[in-house]
């Protein structure tokens, strides 16, 4: 099997990560935070180390301000539900998630909001001019996907960013596909709140979102629950993390995250160069074929998206993984408003998601089948 669909989830998990699992399962396995013991204090304290690594590696003030959730959707609706201002505006992207776009809708629906999607200018990404034609006098916030996880195209947060600095607009910035592969630096891109999706970009496991706040008086809770502090308070504790955090955590995916860090910190150079040359190499091939990219050359993030004319995409996806045992994904990837933007609606797309583990030997074999297909499919006429 060749396994291309590491932007829904990565398959092959490091060392570090599952040394960290292992330690999780077998050593470290009491609910942390909640007791007095010494196994439960163990415990805890290797929770706050990952705290500590995050908030360094995206340069965020203080560690308590690192909120684990169940997931990175449940990351970004802790930010838009827990920031929303009835009666404010909203401008989010044609690349966001169904996780961003349905929250939105939601409040909109509701009547407590309004929504403007921006739609890119130029190929490759998001700028701040397109942001800006969509500002109103209400906009109290702007929500940009990093990464698309359809095609890679790329918003530039700094510029974004220092618009949102210039206007005093909460940032927030999905960062589920760059989280891990890119740098992204919360204080220098002005991003009050950032979203990551650890099973993605870390090579960790699922089950496990982040939220890291660098804006925490302008958010509330969304959840409510026990945290192991101030028990006897039937109201939420005001101290971060536990306003956020409801309920036991994901510890042994937090542990996993914890060696997915320190693979990222030992190999991050590595990493980035690896899905650049796999990507080109990819691009350039498939180029001369007769099929529809929709990935820039500039783009070379590790998503990489096409379709086969008169092929439904989950046709390919699903020829890919019975005849020639390559996992990809088809369809359209929870994100609507850029498959409207591409005019894939009725099409959807093919997509290859590739990671530090994906060898040219897998692409090429991918490359291979898509000949394959392409050469059944002038036969069949």
């Amino acid at each position: 099997m060749i396994y291309l669909d590491n932007s829904a989830t990565t398959l092959i998990k490091p060392k570090e990560v599952l040394r960290k699992l292992n330690l999780a399962v077998t050593k470290y396995c009491a609910n942390p935070g909640r007791s007095g013991h010494k196994m439960s204090i163990l415990t805890a304290m290797e929770v706050e180390e990952t705290r500590f690594k995050l908030a360094k590696m995206f340069n965020l003030n203080n560690e308590n301000d690192v909120v684990f959730t169940a997931n990175c959707s449940s990351a970004l609706n802790l930010a838009i539900l827990g920031s929303v201002q009835e009666g404010g505006h909203v401008i989010c992207t044609e690349n966001e998630h169904n996780s961003v776009l349905r929250p939105l809708q939601h409040l909109q629906d509701e009547g407590k909001i309004e929504y403007t999607v921006a739609f890119q200018s130029k190929k490759g990404g998001i700028t701040r001019e397109d942001i800006e034609r969509c500002l109103k006098p209400n906009t109290y916030m702007v929500i940009c996907n990093h990464i698309s996880n359809v095609n890679g195209d790329t918003c530039d947060i700094q510029a974004v960013g220092k618009l949102c600095q210039e206007k005093g607009l909460l940032f927030l910035v999905d960062g589920a596909q760059s989280g891990g592969h890119e740098i992204i630096d919360m204080k220098k891109n002005n991003i009050s709140f950032l979203s990551l999706a650890p099973h993605k970009g870390f090579y960790a496991l699922q089950g496990l979102g982040v939220l890291l706040v660098n804006e925490p008086d302008k958010l509330s809770p969304i959840l409510f629950g026990g945290t192991g502090t101030n028990s006897l308070e039937l109201v939420q504790p005001l101290a971060l993390p536990e306003r956020f955090e409801v309920g036991t955590i994901a510890t042994p995916a937090i542990y996993a995250l914890s060696g997915g860090i320190d693979f990222i910190n030992e190999n991050f150079t590595l990493i980035h160069e690896h899905l650049d040359d796999l990507t080109t190499f990819l691009h350039y091939e498939l180029s001369s074929y007769p099929i529809e990219i929709y990935t820039t050359t500039e783009n070379a993030k590790g998503v990489f998206a096409f379709n086969i004319p008169n092929m439904h995409s989950n046709e390919v996806a699903t020829l890919f993984d019975e005849k020639f045992g390559i996992c990809v994904r088809g369809g359209y990837h929870c994100a609507a408003k850029k498959h409207e933007a591409l005019g894939l609606l009725d099409q959807g797309a093919v997509r290859i998601s590739l990671s530090y583990f994906t060898t040219f030997s897998d692409v090429q074999k991918l490359i291979f089948a898509v000949k394959s297909i392409l050469k059944s499919k002038k036969h069949a006429k």
